[in-house]
């Protein structure tokens, strides 16, 4: 496996972070700042790059490259696979009337199972219902393909998100890389580092993924009550306060970013679904608990592999970017010293990330979460 790896700063020159080489057929995955990416050029200047590459884009609420975090920037991660073929599909929800399961369904069933190992998925994350998508993905391919990934961010803006396969960066548009070959290997884990606090309420009203009330009173009402003056600056504030939800269906909690929120409906609008039933807290953290858990992270996903890891895909929050700030690099630090300086390390920030849980075979839509997969061949 040959790896290159580019980064460019808003208004400035490609700036090589590896040794410039020729690559022969390579996969070249482009993160970077949404306005950036919204250039009308960027899409035949990285081409120009790369004139054999198969292009695929996202938009970042951060972009890791190396041991650090960009957010004015635009980062290439280009690789050259000896023994691994890799298989591109896409599928756009607005072809399915925002239907996320039926996208996820349309990308999964175009790729041929026979010799396929993993899906490596990037996905629009402003039209997408995550939890619809993993669903779909599992059901098609009956729980036996490792599927990892994530929705790509808007820092935290919210507003739109952009991704693409082999052209210009756009709204709505799901991307899944599939590998093949008897000799490739990927490994994944996930660790969060948050910490449940007060009472446990159950979700007596909810549709998909807006929550209406917990104990049958609106649940926005008592959200705010608990974050007190901080609740002033929601939505954004809502980012450091995500829930711990556990549901009948699950057999292991999992968190729910709250993205956005109706003031006329007194609702909350998250990531991904939240049932009726569930049981629901607070949660909260520190720097020192989420770097922490990212080098656990990053030594469980180690265990999994039998041979020394060539690349890591990192996808984590934008709610732990927001809460470490000027340290944020603090925790892809962790796992850069748990990695070792010949894994190639690239990734970005996101508005959800997919994968099994520990464990477990089927993905699911996390939030709040440091998820590594790693690969080799």
């Amino acid at each position: 496996m040959k790896i290159v790896q580019l980064q460019r700063n808003k208004g400035e020159d490609w700036q090589y972070l590896s040794p410039s080489m020729a690559l022969n057929n390579p996969l070249v995955l482009v993160f970077g700042n949404r306005f950036l990416l919204e250039d009308s050029n960027i899409y035949t200047e990285v081409k120009s790059l790369f004139p054999n590459g198969h292009l695929v884009f996202g938009s970042t609420s951060g972009d890791i490259v190396v041991d650090t975090v960009n957010d004015e920037a635009i980062t290439i991660t280009a690789i050259e696979f000896e023994k691994t073929e890799f298989l591109i599909k896409t599928s756009s929800v607005k072809n399915f009337d925002n239907n996320s399961y039926a996208a996820g369904e349309n990308l999964v069933n175009q790729f041929p199972s026979e010799g396929l190992k993993h899906i490596f998925v990037i996905s629009d994350g402003s039209f997408i219902n995550g939890s619809e998508l993993t669903k779909a993905m599992n059901e098609a391919f009956e729980n036996k393909i490792l599927i990892t990934g994530g929705l790509c961010g808007d820092g935290p803006r919210f507003e739109k998100t952009l991704s693409s396969y082999n052209e210009s960066p756009k709204t709505g548009e799901i991307v899944a890389i599939g590998f093949y070959g008897e000799s490739f290997e990927s490994s994944f884990a996930i660790r969060g580092g948050w910490t449940p606090f007060g009472p446990e309420r159950s979700v007596t009203k909810s549709v998909s993924n807006e929550l209406y009330e917990l104990d049958d009173k609106p649940a926005l009402d008592l959200y705010k009550k608990y974050l007190g003056d901080t609740s002033k600056k929601l939505p954004g504030a809502a980012l450091l306060y995500p829930l711990n939800v556990k549901s009948e269906n699950e057999e292991q909690p999992y968190v729910r970013t709250i993205l956005n929120i109706d003031e006329e409906k007194n609702t909350m609008i998250l990531a991904g679904d939240i049932p009726e039933q569930s049981k629901v807290q607070l949660m909260m953290t520190n720097i020192d608990n989420i770097a922490s858990a990212s080098g656990q992270a990053a030594h469980l996903a180690l265990e999994g592999m039998k041979s020394k890891p060539q690349l890591a895909l990192l996808v984590s929050c934008i709610g732990r970017k927001l809460v470490m700030d000027q340290r944020v690099e603090e925790e892809i630090e962790e796992i850069t010293e748990a990695l070792g300086n010949e894994t190639a390390i690239c990734g970005f920030y996101s508005y959800g990330e997919i994968a099994p849980f520990a464990g477990e075979q089927n993905c699911q839509l996390h939030n709040q979460t440091m998820t590594i997969t790693l690969i080799s061949e």
